[in-house]
């Protein structure tokens, strides 16, 4: 890194200035720049220790995560070295010193892929994989999280410049970038899209946050004053577009989670007015992504005030503007009841619906595993979203069609419960058409949905079509009409056909080479 310079270029310009009198005097000349810049240069590389050190503070963080559990967490915080090289990053931004920057930057993209392949493998080998609060928390990054990391970045750098305390606001740095970081390696070990994407965009929006506030720090204590006015607005303006840049969607996404409280609000107070005030709402339960937004609630209130659950569902849809699914389960107690008696019977009615709702789910559990012959913990279940996930196992002469009829006769055979068997990789069926026929028949139709449900259950968003043409024609063959039927059938069910080599009369479809998994 460049040492600074002592010099200032526009002295005679500007001394006549107050404030530029005290700020050379007191803020700049009050900092060792050279000592200050050579420790950075010094802890801001790539070294055996930094990787272990970032490794070590991975894998506790992600353990903490698993276990639901933030002091574990904090604690990874305390050994994570992951400020240094971020503030290298931040101060050769602010010299304009280039080798720096790709030096500071190596020593990131290292030291964030050890401690993302870590992670990853070890939620691969743990028995914990279903997502805790901890994990969930690090998924939808908004504006709050931008101020987190520019606080604990100000403070930081702050910290370094002064030599005072860097060790604790080290922690607060890595309380902004280690956790993401671990979630991804989580959402990348079990293939949760939505959960990778969340916290990654935490990440990267945390690591831009600190790198350009440690520039802007840097600046205010004279690091990089001799750079030209050029280099000076360069400076500003990319700092300006990135921040706008940021805050926009993250605005966006605060402005959607502050959405969500209201309505929450909203729905607990319309439950208020309706079973007045004797009555006490000891469990709200709101799923805002699902469609219709869907309520699930416990209410303590006299008999009296008992309430219709579809008439309670067509009034909150009224309330809210939108299409709510409602389920309130009402624990009526007799005129007269006194408060123990009221709150045994609220702990026996939480008690009884959460022992339904695990023995529900169990259930389910228990059936599709049967269905696709593995054991019931190898099944997961998402109870939020009632939907419930397994492999199934490589059953002897199954084949496609005995996997898709396993998974409709366990769908049929549990309600409210989204049932997905992803099948063993098997050819696809074979599409046979009659004699000089372009259209598809029953047989044929049933052959096309069942390839479309497979890829589907092996996440492939296309199939690629034998003989399909890659352009619009005139008149086209028979078996490029034969094709077009295929595809315009997969289009229905959300499947992209390509187009792949003709085969013969008869169709056999593939798995697309982009294949999502």
């Amino acid at each position: 890194m460049t040492p600074p310079s002592t010099d200032h270029p526009y002295p005679a310009r500007w001394d006549h200035i107050p404030f530029y009198r005290w700020w050379r005097k007191s803020v700049v000349g009050s900092v060792d720049q050279e000592k200050v810049v050579a420790r950075i240069v010094e802890e801001s590389g790539c070294t055996p220790r930094y990787l272990f050190m970032t490794m070590m503070s991975a894998g506790i963080a992600v353990l903490g995560l698993l276990l639901s559990s933030p002091a574990v967490v904090i604690g990874a915080m305390l050994i994570s070295p992951l400020m240094n090289p971020i503030l290298g990053l931040g101060f050769s931004l602010a010299l304009f010193d280039f080798a720096e920057l790709r030096r500071s930057l190596s020593a990131l993209a290292i030291g964030a892929a050890a401690a993302l392949l870590f992670t990853a493998f070890i939620v691969l080998v743990s028995p914990l994989k279903a997502p805790t609060a901890e994990i969930l928390a690090r998924t939808r990054p908004n504006l709050f999280d931008l101020l987190v990391a520019l606080f604990a970045a100000l403070a930081g750098t702050f910290a370094i410049i002064r030599g005072r305390g860097e060790t604790i606001v080290g922690v607060a740095i890595a309380t902004a970038l280690m956790p993401p970081l671990a979630v991804v390696g989580f959402g990348l070990a079990t293939w949760n899209m939505p959960i990778l994407g969340g916290a990654l965009a935490l990440f990267v929006t945390n690591f831009v946050t600190i790198a350009l506030s440690a520039m802007v720090m840097a600046r205010y204590y004279g690091f990089g004053h001799y750079l030209s006015s050029q280099q000076s607005w360069t400076q500003t303006v990319l700092l300006t577009l990135v921040f706008v840049v940021m805050a926009v969607p993250l605005a966006i996404s605060l402005s959607r989670i502050a959405g969500e409280a209201v309505a929450v609000n909203q729905i607990r107070s319309f439950l208020s007015d309706r079973y007045g005030a004797e009555s006490r709402i000891t469990q709200l339960d709101v799923n805002f992504d699902r469609t219709p937004l869907t309520v699930r609630t416990v209410v303590i209130a006299p008999r009296s005030r008992a309430e219709s659950n579809a008439l309670l569902q067509t009034d909150l849809s009224d309330r809210l503007g939108r299409p709510v699914a409602l389920r309130v389960d009402q624990v009526l107690l007799d005129p007269g009841a006194g408060s123990v008696e009221a709150q045994r019977a609220e702990l026996q009615q939480a008690n009884e619906a959460l022992a339904n709702d695990r023995g529900r789910a169990n259930r389910v559990a228990g059936l599709v595993a049967l269905a696709a012959g593995v054991a019931p913990d190898a099944v997961t279940i998402d109870r939020d979203h009632q939907r419930v996930t397994a492999t199934a196992a490589v059953l002897p002469g199954a084949d496609l069609t005995t996997y898709g009829a396993l998974e409709q006769r366990a769908a049929q055979s549990v309600e409210d419960w989204e049932v997905a068997i992803i099948p063993p990789l098997t050819p696809l069926p074979v599409i046979a058409f009659a004699d000089n026929v372009d259209a598809l028949d029953a047989q044929a139709q049933q052959a096309v949905l069942l390839s479309a449900w497979a890829a589907k259950r092996w996440n492939s968003p296309q199939l690629s079509v034998p003989g399909l043409p890659t352009e619009a024609l005139e008149r086209p063959s028979l078996p490029q009409r034969r094709a077009l039927a295929i595809a315009a059938l997969l289009k229905e069910q959300g499947i992209t056909a390509i187009a792949a080599p003709a085969s013969g009369q008869n169709f056999r479809l593939q798995i697309a080479a982009t294949m999502g998994r």
